[in-house]
């Protein structure tokens, strides 16, 4: 027997839409031993209140209510969670007296409790933890009621909101079979509040309908779902498909949702709880192996793209960028009734939607985008993420770049001057001493050596308070001098002394020379850490001309050279 699940209301009244009677929560719910008492405080049972009255009369799903018939049969159920709800919900329909509720509520170690729920005595309310948060559970329900609009229309909120209870607003009704184990689930639910997904509860509905229709074949369309999930589970599909606002998500939760949220067209923010399951279950009850179909072509839709690499970048930047999967979908299979486009239709149109989120035409003096102007550091950004997918031979690697924090870093800093830390100092030093160490030969070794026994005067001398802010930064200006072949410059700032690192540098090495980081990035390198190709192939000096080498500087030649490779590489999409 599969999982059943299904919409109940917690009154009894007329479906405005269909015209039928609505189904409501009756019978009897035995609480298990294992699980503590009410314990809901006047904070989640007003936020209760709040949502069922902000409905105002549209379909809205209230969290699930976890049951299993017990063996007996009949209307006696044993409840796996949902206690907090439907106590609270029973409080309110008897504040409202609108007839009789038609369930009750059992302990199994608690009896007082169940007797206590009738009387609901404000003597004996501090007797026992339970009785407490039960009186104040129906204290806060009566408060809410008169402060919402007052005792003169009090009974018209008490109608409005029995009307919503009894035909809107409903629990979604998680029925498990009987001869699953309750306890693991109840755990899974209440250790760290995971609660069910939007896929676990479509997932029930279909293969309870397709049990049904065909019986046998349900079996088949869970290994399918299985199969789908761990394909989704691969880190460089999930990160391609989903991007950086679901990333972290996918990593608790089930990932075929980001499937069913696309079919649902779930808006990226401000999305109801369980609008997918809200917007989906009707169509997985009465279309079953249709709907399935749906969601297979989807799955395999983005496999398709995964496969291709030129496709794989392309989509992959625009996912990064915060383009949904589904946005992307309805590119490829056209819009208003046309024809899905031709892949070099569909190709071109990625090029122009790169281009309306890089917001930056090549032929645009790219140059003049400023790290320090707020409006220029996201282009200036995506421009170098664009640059480094171009980079890559195959499929970028997504997996290492979407759910971590990627910086602008300046290739060469020319300043230490915000540096006022002893910390920070320390960590300069001790970088910058391994620079020019790696910088000294015969020629400058005049320079380099005195430098050299500066650093080592000063470094036990850091910690010790008798190394002061002033002292520092006179030791790190002729550092700088010499590492910089005798010439320091106004900080630059623009795109060609710019490139993508993973963010975690300390402040004192992101105030380094082009030195102490191609050191850092290459040692960053040999331990196997991702460093992203464009970047490794600045610190290597890959775009500067072999007759303007000079391995330790970063000077303007080869800005010029960094500069021209960029414009380049990225004429295809941006011109």
């Amino acid at each position: 027997m599969n999982y059943k699940l299904e919409h109940k209301t917690i009154g009894f009244g007329i479906d405005p839409r269909t015209r039928q009677p609505t189904q409501g929560i009756e019978g009897v719910f035995f609480i298990p031993s294992y699980q503590r008492g009410y314990r809901w405080t006047s904070d989640e049972v007003t936020k209760l209140l709040d949502d069922i009255w902000e409905s105002a009369g549209q379909p809205y799903s209230l969290q699930p209510i976890v049951v299993q018939q017990k063996k007996d049969g009949g209307s006696d159920w044993a409840l796996i969670d949902g206690q907090q709800r439907l106590t609270t919900l029973w409080l309110l329909l008897r504040f409202m007296q609108k007839g009789d509720v038609r369930y009750t509520l059992e302990y199994a170690t608690r009896p007082g409790s169940q007797a206590y729920l009738q009387l609901l005595d404000p003597a004996q309310a501090e007797q026992n933890i339970d009785y407490f948060h039960i009186h104040q559970a129906h204290v806060t329900i009566t408060q809410w009621f008169t402060q919402k609009m007052g005792e003169a229309y009090q009974q018209f909120l008490v109608d409005e909101m029995f009307r919503f209870l009894s035909t809107s607003v409903r629990v979604i009704w998680y029925e498990i079979p009987e001869d699953e184990q309750p306890i693991p689930l109840f755990t899974r639910l209440n250790q760290g509040r995971i609660p069910l997904t939007d896929a676990e509860l479509i997932k029930a509905v279909l293969l309870s309908h397709v049990e049904q229709a065909i019986p046998g074949r349900e079996t088949e369309v869970a290994a399918q779902w299985d199969g789908i999930e761990r394909d989704l589970q691969r880190d460089e599909i999930w990160a391609f498909a989903a991007g950086p606002s679901r990333h972290l998500a996918g990593q608790q939760g089930t990932r075929v949702d980001l499937l069913l949220d696309t079919l649902a067209n779930k808006p990226s923010s401000g999305a109801r709880r369980y609008h997918t399951f809200d917007a989906l279950q009707e169509k997985a009850k009465t279309q079953g192996l249709a709907f399935w179909d749906e969601v297979v072509a989807l799955h395999a839709q983005i496999l398709g793209w995964f496969e291709e690499p030129r496709l794989y970048n392309k989509i992959g930047f625009l996912v990064a960028c915060g383009t949904p999967i589904g946005s992307i979908l309805g590119w490829a299979q056209g819009a208003d009734g046309q024809a899905a486009p031709a892949k070099s239709a569909f190709e071109t149109l990625l090029n122009h939607r790169i281009r309306a989120a890089v917001q930056v035409d090549i032929n645009d003096n790219l140059d003049v985008l400023h790290y320090e102007s707020r409006a220029d550091y996201e282009k200036l950004q995506r421009i170098l993420l664009l640059f480094n997918i171009a980079t890559c031979r195959g499929r970028f690697p997504f997996e290492h770049h979407v759910g971590h924090s990627w910086t602008l870093e300046h290739i060469h800093a020319q300043s230490a001057q915000k540096l006022n830390r002893v910390e920070q100092w320390d960590s300069w030093l001790q970088a910058h001493r391994q620079a020019l160490l790696t910088i000294q030969t015969e020629h400058n070794t005049a320079v380099i050596k005195p430098l050299l026994s500066s650093i080592d005067a000063a470094l036990p001398t850091v910690h010790t308070r008798q190394f002061d802010q002033e002292q520092f930064n006179a030791l790190a200006s002729d550092i700088l001098m010499a590492l910089n072949d005798g010439v320091v410059e106004e900080a630059d700032h623009s795109l060609s002394n710019l490139a993508l690192l993973q963010h975690g540098a300390n402040a004192a090495l992101s105030n380094a020379v082009f030195e102490v980081k191609r050191q850092r990035v290459l040692d960053m390198d040999k331990s196997g850490d991702y460093v992203p190709a464009a970047t490794r192939n600045v610190f290597l000096k890959y775009y500067t001309p072999a007759e303007g080498l000079q391995p330790h500087f970063w000077g303007d030649e080869d800005k010029i050279a960094y500069l021209a490779h960029i414009k380049t590489t990225l004429t295809s999409y941006l011109q």
